[in-house]
């Protein structure tokens, strides 16, 4: 619902260009700075750790029931978002409508959920940091 209001909202700020792509330096960059910041964060390698392993989680969290089975899935649905909401706020940048861009996103999740270590999370935080600084500083939309 958040994905959705946001980007609802910024259609109506006249920010989203018809392939839901922002129209904004200021607002494409800004994104790609809060999505590297994010990749650098504990959080994200302590939800990442938790979705490395979904196998590891039903061991440790074992609950019996449905209702037990509804909470699991809520721990570790919490955990998937913690570590990919950057992410997924990045489709404004390329376009929502991008199917490279998409792919592109979907293929970078999956190398971070299967390789081990952060090293591809510090690498990709500091070049969306880096590229987010220079779309701020050049003002060039991402897209551009």
């Amino acid at each position: 619902m958040l994905a959705a209001g946001s980007q609802w909202a910024l259609n109506a700020s006249l920010l989203l260009s018809p392939g839901a792509a922002v129209t904004s330096a200021l607002t494409g960059g800004a994104l790609l700075v809060t999505a590297g910041v994010d990749q650098l964060s504990p959080w994200k390698y302590a939800c990442l750790v938790q979705c490395q392993s979904p196998l590891g989680f039903l061991l440790a969290r074992w609950r019996d029931g449905r209702w037990g089975a509804f909470r699991m899935g809520l721990a570790h649905g919490v955990y998937c978002v913690g570590c990919c909401w950057a992410l997924m706020a990045l489709l404004l940048v390329g376009g929502v409508m991008n199917l490279t861009w998409i792919a592109a996103l979907a293929v970078f999740v999956l190398l971070e959920k299967v390789l081990p270590g952060r090293w591809l999370s510090y690498a990709s935080g500091g070049g969306l940091v880096a590229w987010g600084l220079y779309v701020l500083q050049a003002g060039l939309l991402p897209a551009s």
